[in-house]
């Protein structure tokens, strides 16, 4: 890049000399092919810029700051743009001029509350001690989405279940590191078996958007990535609003103990695709923007091949489908978070108002679904809505995916009744719980959704039932502790994660989080001034992160007191 004649005042002179190198960082013109060969002829559009630093560290397996420079030289935008964003998501390695490249080999050992229960401490410990570290660079990560077979790691692209450190290692040397694709029911199976007629039938205009708002609101169908909201509901308010309209999909299933997104997308993927298409049909949205989370190779692969079946058989005409990948950050599932990282940029919530659904994807007003709601709409409008909505019990509607792990005998992904309780739960679809361990506590709704203890294991778990009890079922993720758990130690490893994961947008939640680290590892705790901070936390901090993170610390203030001696 030519940056023109580089000059500067001579001293006493008032002239100005050329200077003998141009100011500012050299543009390498090796690094600037590299990235137009990486690049081809995909457009330069800012929204693209994450997928585009994706393409980067898969080929160079870092990203280092000559190419980062040509990209940005490439999309027209200022350097320090790029590395804001770069340097915004975990996944990404950035290595400057004088830093030394990470190793080829990165294991990632989940330290999650289930994984740190079943010993991913102890074993990052004998794993790294046993490596090359000039060759295998062992770290600690956030949640994986696989609690259910805790402890697990991630070698390359390929997770490792029940890991051990033999298992690890005999997966290190054996070179294989890609992601493993499980068989699952392709766009071929689904047609053959009825799938995509209840699409056609709605483009044909055998059904209309009211007929289908009305049938999901009869059937209490919910938004299940955790506010629950009616999904009739949002679909009337994004048609009030103007066109053009677009809609998202959440599959940043980023909160500690959640996993049934992705056994869904694993298994049938086309439940969730038709009732996407479905809801951009009768929303009337012009492009849908699915975002998965970088943890979830496979469902990616999945996702890209059936996306190419989709278009290939004319079913996206309507609306065009786009994958988004995204690049390890917890508070993408946050809705206004994953729309900012779909346009490119690092994931800050946004103030609200305006909602999504008036000014949200690239300024248009849309409709936001998780995954498991698009899951239900084909079976409701096949099976009517009293079908679903008499699932429930104690008066709640519809069947719910809980996402279960922890001390139990079977854990997994459970379909069960909107309403059950957790002591349910654990007996009729968990085998009971773990030999050797007596129930203590639960996890009704994962990391963010605090901790009750066993005497009150009879709330039927559902939205409004535990919020007069500082908790919330949120996605549904339930982590069963025993006797075998010591309550402090659980309250640390939460807060740690919100304090890792915490955007740091707002002071109460980035400074929040890491002063309640610091209060909980030094034992002793202050309750009064942990609630202070906890109150401080939730009165002022912009997202659900930071208002949440609290209650894991309130619960165990509350609810374990002899934990505490």
């Amino acid at each position: 890049m030519d940056n023109g004649p580089q000059r500067t005042i001579e001293p006493g002179s008032g002239r100005r000399k050329s200077l003998a190198f141009p100011k500012g960082r050299l543009l390498d013109s090796g690094a600037l092919e590299t990235v137009r060969d990486l690049l081809g002829d995909r457009p330069r559009q800012r929204d693209l810029l994450i997928e585009y630093l994706h393409l980067l560290q898969d080929r160079m397996g870092h990203l280092c700051s000559s190419h980062l420079h040509a990209l940005a030289e490439e999309m027209n935008l200022p350097m320090a743009e790029i590395y804001e964003v770069a340097s915004f998501y975990a996944h990404f390695d950035i290595v400057l001029e004088d830093e030394t490249p990470p190793p080829p080999i990165t294991v990632r050992v989940c330290d999650s509350l289930t994984c740190m229960l079943e010993g991913s401490t102890e074993l990052h410990a004998a794993l790294a001690a046993g490596v090359d570290p000039n060759k295998v660079r062992v770290v600690r990560a956030p949640c994986m989405g696989r609690c259910d077979t805790a402890p697990v790691a991630e070698i390359g692209h390929k997770h490792v279940d029940a890991a051990t450190s033999e298992s690890l290692m005999e997966t290190i040397a054996s070179g294989d590191h890609r992601a493993h694709i499980p068989d699952y029911e392709t766009f071929d199976t689904y047609r053959a078996q009825g799938g995509y007629r209840l699409l056609e039938s709605c483009l044909a205009g055998e059904r209309t958007p009211g007929d289908m708002i009305a049938l999901l609101s009869d059937a209490g169908l919910r938004g299940l990535g955790g506010a629950g909201f009616p999904a009739g509901k949002k679909w009337e308010f994004v048609r009030a609003e103007a066109k053009p309209r677009l809609m998202t999909i959440n599959g940043d299933e980023g909160e500690p103990g959640t996993f049934k997104d992705r056994y869904y997308l694993e298994r049938e993927p086309h439940r969730t695709l038709e009732g996407a298409l479905i809801a951009a049909w009768a929303v009337e949205a012009e492009r849908c923007y699915f975002y998965m989370r970088d943890e979830y190779p496979a469902v990616l692969h999945i996702l890209a091949k059936e996306f190419a079946a989709l278009d290939a058989a004319g079913l996206t005409q309507h609306c065009g489908m786009e994958l988004r990948r995204g690049a390890g950050a917890y508070i993408c599932g946050e809705e206004s978070a994953m729309i900012e990282s779909i346009e490119g940029k690092r994931g800050l919530p946004r103030h609200r108002p305006p909602y999504i659904a008036q000014v949200g994807l690239f300024g248009r007003p849309t409709l936001n679904h998780n995954v498991e709601t698009l899951h239900w709409i084909r079976d409701i409008a096949e099976k009517g809505a009293s079908w679903f909505a008499d699932q429930g019990r104690r008066g709640h509607k519809g069947l719910r995916s809980f996402s279960v792990s922890g001390r139990v005998a079977e854990p997994g992904v459970k379909l069960a009744p909107a309403g059950i309780t957790v002591r349910e739960l654990i007996d009729e679809f968990c085998g009971g719980m773990a030999d050797g361990h007596d129930f203590k506590a639960y996890l009704p709704g994962g990391a963010s959704g605090g901790i009750l203890p066993a005497s009150m294991a009879d709330i039927p778990l559902d939205f409004g039932t535990l919020e007069e009890h500082g908790c919330f079922i949120g996605s549904h993720a339930v982590v069963i502790l025993s006797d075998k758990d010591d309550m402090k130690d659980v309250a640390l490893n939460l807060m740690k994660f919100f304090e890792d994961e915490s955007c740091g947008q707002c002071t109460p939640c980035r400074n929040g989080t890491e002063k309640a680290v610091k209060l909980l590892a030094k034992g002793g705790w202050d309750g009064d001034l942990l609630e202070e901070l906890s109150q401080v936390m939730v009165d002022a901090s912009i997202c659900g992160l930071g208002q949440a993170a609290p209650n894991p610390i309130r619960s165990v203030l509350k609810f374990f007191p002899e934990d505490l001696r």
